[in-house]
């Protein structure tokens, strides 16, 4: 009350903004008994009931890995009617999650560097946004320079960008775009990573030697990047040299929906085969996915990139065998390993392999080697050129359905392990 005895109400300057928001609600956002929902029935939690109407289907309702990396065939074998209904419903969350985003100037924008473009470009695609408008080159004395050519401020960037050779060259560049955004206001930062490199230096494994994984993780923390999406890490331990949340992702959906379509179907007692001892937990998740058992290759290294195979765990005589690995370097151990299946009486190899680094002899010793198929997906990027020299021997699978879904759900703020369950 004033002095006068009559009450003073204090205004509400977001009621205009509210109603009008409320005339245009779509029934995706019912209101409790005809009236807004909300944790006091006020307007306040507009956030909370848009996360809840786009990720409501999180539940038994919501589509399997299997189901979101096969779109385009369940397409062909479902009724029209429900397909059509299910892409209404995903553009009708698309809509409301982007006016909602607009609201609250936190909209997603999708930055790339120059380590794999067309995946880049293929998961903007996905996200219905273009890639932002940035000039990522360098001088003539080899320096990177770094420009973005709009506004950033306040929005939630995702930079993709790869680690992968030329290492030093990606990585510093991956730095320096981090460093522009966190300048230029960004509001979150999220570091993709399809593929981390000195990620085989996780440990001391010799004295005198330094944990270069650590250090990289370290350097991406200092440039100012809030969170990583990473993809199939060589160590799961690796995750813990970050003091910010880190995102793993799990290549095993797209290796399952390729391989139940195209080869198990001419497949003879197939067997997933882990090249060595810590492999194994990779190895054993694809062959309880697609209920095949299981053997090991015991090997001992003399030096970097040098393995002798020394015997065979399990049964491959007369079966098709699956050698699985998170990566492919020179590819000296993948073909010994398939030299020794071979030796033992396999039937055929396959290798699925989740990063192609394929460097030094790798391409012609995949060439010369006994491997019918070597299976990659496309977090390093391999030329037709190069696929061609290995005798069209190596099949690059996209994931850029994969890392689209998981960029959508970080950034509301849903769940992503349902994905790989």
């Amino acid at each position: 009350m004033n002095g006068k005895g009559e009450t003073i109400r204090s205004p509400q300057p977001n009621r205009s903004l509210q109603s009008s928001m409320d005339a245009e609600r779509t029934p995706m956002q019912p209101r409790a008994g005809g009236e807004a929902a909300g944790a006091d029935g006020a307007g306040a939690p507009l956030a909370g009931n848009a996360a809840n109407s786009v990720g409501e289907h999180a539940g038994g309702g919501r589509r399997t890995p299997m189901d979101l990396l096969n779109r385009r065939r369940e397409a062909n074998a479902s009724p029209v009617h429900e397909v059509v209904e299910q892409v209404e419903q995903e553009e009708e969350e698309d809509q409301w999650g982007q006016a909602l985003d607009q609201a609250m100037n936190y909209e997603l924008r999708v930055m790339a560097g120059n380590s794999n473009r067309p995946l880049a470009e293929a998961i903007a695609r996905n996200l219905g946004r273009p890639l932002m408008e940035a000039d990522v080159r360098r001088f003539s004395d080899g320096e990177i320079y770094v420009s973005i050519k709009e506004n950033v401020r306040g929005k939630d960037v995702f930079v993709v960008q790869a680690t992968s050779p030329p290492v030093n060259d990606n990585l510093v560049e991956l730095l320096l775009m981090i460093d522009t955004l966190k300048r230029a206001s960004a509001k979150r930062i999220t570091a993709v990573i399809p593929y981390f490199g000195y990620a085989r230096q996780d440990r001391k494994c010799a004295p005198r030697v330094p944990i270069s994984a650590r250090l990289v993780a370290d350097l991406i923390e200092a440039a100012g990047a809030h969170r990583v999406l990473a993809f199939e890490l060589h160590a799961g331990q690796i995750q813990g040299f970050f003091r910010i949340p880190v995102d793993h992702m799990y290549a095993i959906p797209v290796f399952v929906s390729y391989l139940a379509h195209n080869v198990f179907g001419g497949m003879a007692n197939p067997v997933i085969v882990s090249p060595d001892a810590g492999g194994m937990e990779r190895a054993r998740a694809l062959a309880k996915r697609v209920d095949a058992s299981l053997a090991i290759i015991d090997k001992r290294r003399s030096g970097p990139n040098v393995a002798h195979v020394m015997h065979i765990i399990g049964e491959v005589s007369g079966r098709d065998c699956i050698i699985v690995d998170d990566m492919v370097d020179t590819a000296g151990t993948l073909t010994e390993a398939a030299g020794a299946l071979k030796a033992n009486g396999a039937r055929r190899v396959l290798a699925v392999i989740v990063h192609p680094v394929l460097s030094g002899p790798a391409i012609e010793r995949v060439r010369q080697s006994c491997i019918d198929q070597l299976i990659v997906t496309d977090s390093i990027l391999v030329s037709e050129e190069r696929r061609a020299a290995s005798g069209n021997k190596i099949v690059q699978l996209p994931v850029d359905e994969l890392f689209s879904d998981c960029i959508k759900r970080i950034h509301r703020e849903q769940s992503i392990s349902t994905l790989f369950a």
